[in-house]
């Protein structure tokens, strides 16, 4: 059986274009930074909760909570994406107690996958 030449059916200009130019590819936003850690122990209460991700996400249906050891919400309803850094959202928050908190955020990555998380960091003095 003769072996099949490509650059006989694609020209070899088209080919060069295809194996070279850049796959556009989107996946789900990736957790990758956030202040407080997570686990991490503060020995002040943050003013703000920050989650940055590894990518840009969708500025629609962001959230961000923080939820304190009785199950109660204790941040300030605030969520907000940075106008500078699409992959950075933030909420603020009133000065928390001594105590171990968990944020949970939920963000839609580009591909319009929707993407949720939760972390401990715990306030103590």
């Amino acid at each position: 059986m003769p072996k099949l030449d490509i650059t006989k059916i694609i020209k070899p200009g088209l080919l060069a274009i295809a194996l070279f130019s850049p796959v556009s590819a989107f996946a789900h936003a990736i957790l990758v930074k956030s202040q407080p850690a997570k686990d991490e122990t503060v020995t002040e209460s943050p003013k703000q909760i920050d989650l940055w991700f590894n990518d840009a996400v969708r500025s629609e249906y962001k959230a961000l909570a923080v939820i304190d050891s009785t199950g109660k919400r204790v941040d300030n309803h605030d969520v907000a994406q940075s106008l500078t850094n699409g992959a950075n959202i933030y909420a603020t928050v009133p000065t928390l107690a001594p105590g171990t908190y968990t944020i949970r955020y939920r963000v839609v990555s580009e591909d319009t996958h929707i993407v949720t998380g939760k972390f401990e960091f715990t306030v103590k003095p």
